[in-house]
């Protein structure tokens, strides 16, 4: 039978796995819409998906630099004589039409000459005057890019639910499409709780503490490119916590909140959650972030998330972001994880999923590893400016030995 620490083990905590399926039961993408030039399309989700009008390439064209021809006038043994009528550059279609014994001097990208259904890479043909050379080493359509090859008109290039990258823009452009069809934005209200919070450029008082996370927030919610307002601190007092919920429930699709969502006497996240809405959970076995709130306001989703500093980023990015980007409409994303060997030796106690700090390289032999940033105490924000990826260590799992293989999920395409 499994022992856990009684730190470490609460029987009324969901797993990861089952609070990331009881947040995806209760979300739907929002609905709004909006016309966007493909200009300020950049980083935003398709509402629709995209067809294409035209044939990538548009026309028949060349791949290599050479000598356009019919495929019929290729010798089966010997070789043969061609006489050169034309030429066809990029932008500069060839005028001629190809007839028996004839050929075009072509380059990259440039259309086929009408007749024409063969290249000839220049370094294999004999050329003088307007008389070119040719083996019989050659096959009929050699070298030839038709017309649609990579998309054919009324094709779907891209599906709705695609969050919009900087090749999809020159896609649209390269398609001759302006504008597309993207959700609107969403709408997300976030704030700190705590009397013990203290603003930055104010002198900090006995007891207080700077209050980081807004601003941790603040970052990771703009490059995930919603909407946002900041409500500020609002203090540990149960009308101040049930002012701020109305209020940002009346504006937003989504409520994120730091502190306040554990047992203490004056946390009133919960409480007040459960009595202006609902709350499908607020305790889930991982670490950092054990006492995370999910639930809703209205029809405001809420993420009540820990106080300390890490735990704020490790819940938002393992959570809220996903179900952020759902409501968008993107489609999901499997994150990236992988194992590596761990250089360093890690403390842990079965009973929650561990997201532990890591700094992932490569070492003198090429191969990637994992080592710790230290200390991995959730206040220690220091640990995740520092590191590069988490150490995802399963549940059931104990004390991990340097040298052993550990998952891993690098911050890059996360954060």
């Amino acid at each position: 039978m499994k022992t856990y620490s009684c730190d470490d083990y609460d029987p009324n905590s969901l797993s990861v796995e089952e609070a990331l399926r009881s947040i995806d039961r209760d979300l739907q993408p929002i609905r709004g819409e909006e016309q966007l030039a493909i200009r300020n399309a950049l980083g935003r989700v398709l509402a629709e998906d995209v067809l294409s009008k035209i044939n990538v390439p548009p026309h028949d064209n060349s791949a290599m630099d050479g000598y356009a021809l019919r495929g019929a006038d290729l010798p089966t043994e010997g070789k043969t004589q061609l006489t050169l009528v034309g030429s066809s550059l990029a932008g500069q279609p060839c005028t001629e039409t190809i007839q028996a014994g004839q050929s075009a001097r072509i380059f990259t990208g440039a259309v086929m000459p009408t007749g024409a259904d063969t290249v000839i890479m220049q370094e294999h043909v004999e050329k003088q005057g307007d008389t070119i050379t040719i083996g019989a080493e050659h096959k009929p359509g050699q070298h030839v890019r038709p017309a649609g090859e990579d998309i054919t008109i009324g094709q779907v290039v891209l599906k709705a639910g695609k969050r919009l990258q900087p090749a999809d823009i020159g896609l649209f452009a390269s398609l001759g499409i302006p504008e597309v069809k993207v959700f609107r934005r969403l709408r997300v209200a976030f704030l700190s709780t705590g009397n013990e919070l203290c603003a930055l450029g104010e002198m900090l008082q006995p007891g207080q503490i700077y209050d980081s996370n807004r601003y941790t927030l603040h970052g990771m919610l703009t490059r995930l490119g919603v909407d946002f307002v900041d409500m500020g601190v609002v203090r540990d007092t149960p009308i101040d916590v049930e002012n701020a919920f109305l209020s940002a429930a009346s504006c937003s699709d989504a409520i994120i909140t730091s502190g306040g969502v554990s047992v203490g006497d004056a946390d009133y996240v919960t409480d007040t959650l459960c009595r202006l809405g609902k709350a499908n959970f607020w305790k889930v076995a991982m670490k950092p972030g054990k006492p995370l709130t999910f639930g809703k306001i209205q029809e405001a989703v809420f993420f009540g998330l820990p106080g300390n500093p890490v735990s704020v980023m490790v819940t938002f990015y393992q959570f809220v972001q996903p179900a952020l980007r759902r409501m968008m409409g993107q489609n999901k994303a499997t994150p990236a994880r992988f194992t590596v060997p761990c250089l360093s030796p890690l403390k842990k106690t079965p009973g929650r999923m561990e997201f532990q700090r890591g700094i992932l390289e490569y070492d003198e032999q090429g191969h990637l590893v994992v080592r710790s940033t230290g200390k991995q105490g959730s206040g220690i924000l220091r640990s995740m400016s520092h590191a590069n990826c988490f150490i995802i260590l399963p549940r059931d799992c104990g004390n991990v030995a340097a040298g052993s293989e550990v998952l891993v999920e690098p911050f890059d395409g996360l954060v």
